[in-house]
């Protein structure tokens, strides 16, 4: 009898830890993507602890300059706010364009664009997900599979600083 108990409290305890991997891990402090080599990075105290595959926008070289190029933005910028009603699976916006943006599109006479955001795969998709797996299919948001983004969720919250590098 005493071998169950000592078992059952064992399990009692491991509950929390099977059932939310998630709340081992720290909240980030800086989200780093490295789209040649298409990664996104979560770092705390400058460490970096998780990692995840992504995909970008169709035209994945060089730094968005304008309204519907289908590039990602480069450069540093904050994870502003959240949209769980997104048309794709959980979705965090990230404050681009910046005043550097702004001034540049303005020297250009073009619009500079806006609505980026991290995100999961497409609601309503009749495609399977690996469909999505291995190839750039964004208009310039940066896609995680749909497990990645709950995770994502959790651990970034709203003002967290993002640099995409090239």
């Amino acid at each position: 009898m005493g071998i169950m108990k000592n078992l059952f409290i064992i399990i009692l305890f491991m509950l929390p830890l099977i059932a939310g991997a998630n709340t081992l891990l720290p909240l980030a402090d800086q989200v780093v993507v490295e789209k040649s080599k298409r990664k996104m990075y979560l770092i705390k105290q400058g460490v970096v602890y998780r990692e995840y595959p992504i995909a970008l926008g169709y035209r994945p070289i060089g730094h968005k300059g304008k309204e519907g190029d289908k590039r990602t933005p480069e450069g540093r910028y904050i994870i502003d706010y959240r949209n769980p009603e997104s048309r794709f699976y959980l979705s965090l916006h990230i404050n681009y364009p910046s005043e550097k943006d702004l001034q540049s599109a303005a020297d250009n006479n073009v619009s500079p664009g806006g609505e980026i955001f991290i995100h999961g795969q497409p609601n309503n998709t009749k495609h399977h997900p690996s469909k999505f797996r291995g190839r750039d299919w964004t208009d310039g948001c940066i896609a995680i599979t749909n497990q990645d983004i709950k995770q994502f969720w959790t651990l970034v919250k709203d003002g967290t600083p993002i640099e995409i590098r090239p």
